[in-house]
């Protein structure tokens, strides 16, 4: 897809295409160089939360890699995060260890949202990302 195109692409890995088809929503929306990421939670290829803060946080990082990877783009491409989660304050350093694995220098803007709640009761975290294709090219 060249930057100048304007026609909106959903980016469904086939790995989720039955959250497509089960909740009617795109794990990303790409519009030219632009790719908007739906929240990614910290559940396995199995559907199952994982275990604590910072195993959900590698699967959701996991997860958005993925998502950004089937879109022509990657982790250096995101420009923007956003992450809500049940337990803020007490979370958050636990997060943060996760999060630098993955962005690990040139960071992307970031807000961390505390909520009361998330789409299955065991999620502690989910994390949604705005991408520039090709903006992380050093």
């Amino acid at each position: 897809m060249s930057t100048g195109d304007t026609k909106r692409q959903s980016i469904n890995p086939p790995p989720t295409q039955a959250v497509y088809d089960n909740f009617h929503f795109s794990q990303a929306t790409r519009v030219g160089n632009m790719i908007w990421v739906s929240g990614q939670v910290g559940i396995d290829a199995a559907m199952k939360p994982g275990k604590g803060m910072e195993e959900q946080a590698q699967l959701a990082f996991q997860s958005l890699k993925s998502v950004l990877e089937a879109a022509g783009a990657s982790l250096a491409d995101v420009v923007e995060l956003t992450s809500f989660h049940i337990d803020l304050r007490g979370e958050m350093d636990a997060f943060a260890k996760v999060k630098d694995t993955y962005f690990p220098d040139r960071y992307p803007s970031w807000t961390a949202v505390g909520v009361t709640q998330l789409a299955i009761a065991e999620l502690r975290v989910e994390i949604r990302a705005v991408a520039v294709v090709g903006s992380g090219a050093a």
